[in-house]
């Protein structure tokens, strides 16, 4: 099997498009998605060893600080989970655009870290970067509905958070059914055709609010023109496909899985490996060899157990580290001081505790 080498998604970029995204304007906004979809921060100019030596202080404070900004969200690894979250899901689009009701969509599933939410809004961005092409002329047009389930949701909790991304203004005594018509109103007048729906673990179909949640989230399917795509973590185990309603579901929607990478076989390692080499290629450190990352690519997965999330906070953190230190390349030393996630702690040392299970589990 051809496995396609992940790269460093470096979107079109203009003036406009170093946009940050307001602290008070979420995804979960109309504001905060549109300046996520136009972002796209420049990679800062590297300069060499006697063109840094020459600038004032102050200057070199000010560059350092723009790098340390840069590795903490460093470009996007275009990974396979999302090459296929965005081709399935823009063909879903397509085949429901003339589909009247029972629109077919797709359930990213997974663990936690595996990047589920990465990979939902980099289709949302794939998709309303493609719209926007298509139709230049019609600003006001708002393809693209990013929500998350709240815990311990309701019905009109979840219609909340669709009113909250339109940017609509309800009297707080607003029903449901006030709140659910208003907003298809909206979206079907700004033309949404794709709704992302995250944190869908969320909704529990085993109570009766989180059944009350699930038809909710039916009706908008059914009263909006819109393909729908759900990510959770695990949501198969959650109960979401249980009962009548989990059998509706199961009968409309895809699932996606999102898993961690694996490293049992040699197309598994080389894999592994060109993850790592181009989040490496992604760095702007004076004096880090290229080839140092995937040279310790085995430790490298030993210590994140092969999740996306946790090697990427390892990398950036050891970056950022490289700079602080003024030691400008990521050392073993410096990766061993990046604190990551408990459950990438718990599987490393699971591997260590058992000589030869990298390879074993690895496989599975």
């Amino acid at each position: 099997m051809t496995r396609t080498r992940p790269t460093a998604f470096h979107p079109p970029t203009s003036a406009e498009t170093a946009e940050e995204i307001p602290p008070d304007n979420p995804l979960t906004t109309k504001e905060g998605w549109s300046a996520f979809v136009r972002r796209a921060p420049e990679p800062p100019r590297l300069r060499g060893g006697a063109e840094w030596l020459a600038l004032p202080l102050s200057r070199r404070v000010i560059e350092d600080e723009r790098r340390r900004d840069y590795h903490a969200d460093l470009p996007l690894v275009n990974t396979p989970t999302i090459q296929k979250v965005i081709a399935a899901g823009r063909l879903l689009v397509q085949l429901n655009r003339h589909q009247i009701s029972a629109r077919r969509g797709a359930i990213l599933s997974g663990m936690s870290g595996t990047g589920k939410t990465t990979a939902l809004t980099q289709l949302g961005r794939a998709h309303e970067i493609a719209i926007r092409k298509r139709h230049p002329a019609q600003a006001d047009r708002l393809p693209v509905i990013y929500v998350a389930v709240p815990p311990a949701a309701t019905a009109r909790m979840l219609a909340v958070e669709f009113a909250r991304f339109l940017g609509l203004e309800l009297p707080a005594r607003a029903n449901l059914t006030d709140i659910t018509n208003t907003v298809c109103s909206v979206a079907a007048h700004t033309h949404v055709d794709l709704v992302l729906v995250d944190e869908i673990h969320n909704i529990s179909l085993a109570t009766r609010t989180g059944a009350e949640v699930s038809d909710q989230l039916k009706y908008f399917a059914e009263r909006l023109p819109a393909t729908f795509v759900y990510a959770g973590v695990e949501v198969e185990a959650q109960g979401l496909f249980a009962g009548a309603r989990g059998r509706q579901i199961a009968g409309r929607f895809t699932v996606i899985t999102a898993a961690p990478f694996a490293y049992g076989t040699p197309d598994q390692r080389r894999a592994w490996q060109a993850l790592v080499a181009t989040l490496e290629s992604t760095l702007r450190l004076r004096e880090h060899a290229p080839g140092t990352l995937p040279a310790m690519a085995e430790q490298l997965y030993r210590r994140t157990g092969g999740m996306i999330g946790s090697l990427s906070q390892l990398i950036r953190g050891a970056a950022i580290l490289a700079i602080e230190t003024g030691t400008e390349r990521i050392t073993e030393d410096l990766l061993d001081l990046v604190p990551i996630d408990y459950a990438a702690e718990l599987a490393a040392a699971s591997t260590r505790a058992r000589p030869g299970a990298l390879g074993r589990a690895a496989a599975l």
